[in-house]
């Protein structure tokens, strides 16, 4: 092979090699933002509150990891028990019936024809693009008018309803459910209910656990609308709780060790979460990939 040849076939892999590094470095770039505040999380966890202020967090000593746990189970009468409990029944309570109802609604888009159905989607799609906080007021009045403020209904009733789920449930019953499934089970003598609930529903499980993980984690994080909604502070989630402590650790430093131990707290169920439900939400990702 002639020295023409090789510098030849070694040009073209320089570019290449070049936006493999570039690809690579961004991607360290992203993986270190994501995991920097989380590691400095734990590492502040495990400190007491002078290490704290003196920004000692990477020295071994000062480990008090068992005594800001029970220091912060026990702030304000075990409050953060409470928060934390009313965080889970918000979230997964809320986030399971959710998923139920907008892969209901999304399967109704894609298998039945109705008067303006498209029209009604396009409303949907309309309402992805709302931001919450824009909603806030409105649904804070229309509670009022109810008499549900300072409830749980008023914070859990509008978070049944997410139109980004009901696009997602189209998308996956266009692509799990086939027609001629549901047309053998009519033919079997199934009615309508008993075709969604005994057949589609189970081939729609991938996409429901998606949008049920999807709607964990923004009922979880959710913090407008609690704040609007709730004055009672038994009724809080972990969200709106720690902002309210963090808000008066400037008075009163004893509340930095138990916000951050509560952070830390905060963020393990969205992570057991996505680590058990891994396998279905990637299966429900590729929906409509392959035919």
């Amino acid at each position: 092979m002639s020295a023409s040849t090789v510098s030849r076939t070694a040009a073209p892999l320089r570019p290449r090699l070049l936006g493999r590094s570039v690809v690579n470095l961004v991607v360290l770039v992203s993986v270190l933002y994501t995991l920097l505040p989380v590691l400095w999380l734990v590492l502040a966890s495990t400190k007491n509150r002078d290490a704290l202020f003196s920004s000692n967090i990477l020295s071994l000593g000062d480990f008090s990891f068992a005594r800001n746990m029970k220091d912060l189970f026990a702030m304000d009468g075990g409050l953060f028990g409470r928060w934390y409990g009313n965080s889970l029944l918000y979230a997964v309570l809320g986030a399971a019936l959710g998923a139920l109802i907008s892969i209901a609604c999304g399967y109704a888009f894609d298998k039945y024809r109705f008067a303006h159905k498209e029209k009604l989607f396009g409303l949907v799609l309309a309402a992805v693009m709302v931001p919450q906080t824009v909603l806030a007021l409105p649904l804070y009045l229309m509670a009022s008018g109810a008499g549900l403020v300072n409830t749980f209904w008023a914070v859990f009733i509008p978070v049944l309803f997410n139109p980004f789920g009901v696009y997602l449930g189209r998308i996956f019953s266009q692509g799990y459910v086939p027609d001629e499934v549901l047309e053998a089970a009519r033919m079997d003598g199934a009615g309508e209910l008993a075709a969604y609930f005994r057949v589609a529903l189970r081939m729609l499980g991938p996409g429901l656990v998606t949008v049920f993980l999807f709607q964990l984690t923004a009922i979880w994080n959710n913090f407008f609308l609690p704040m609007v909604m709730l004055s009672d502070q038994d009724l809080y989630p972990v969200s709106l709780g720690l902002y309210t402590w963090n808000s008066s650790a400037s008075v009163s430093p004893e509340y930095y060790p138990a916000v951050i131990m509560g952070s830390l707290l905060a963020v393990v169920p969205l992570i057991l979460a996505f680590a058990l439900l891994q396998r279905f939400w990637r299966s429900g990702l590729t929906a409509g990939a392959v035919k």
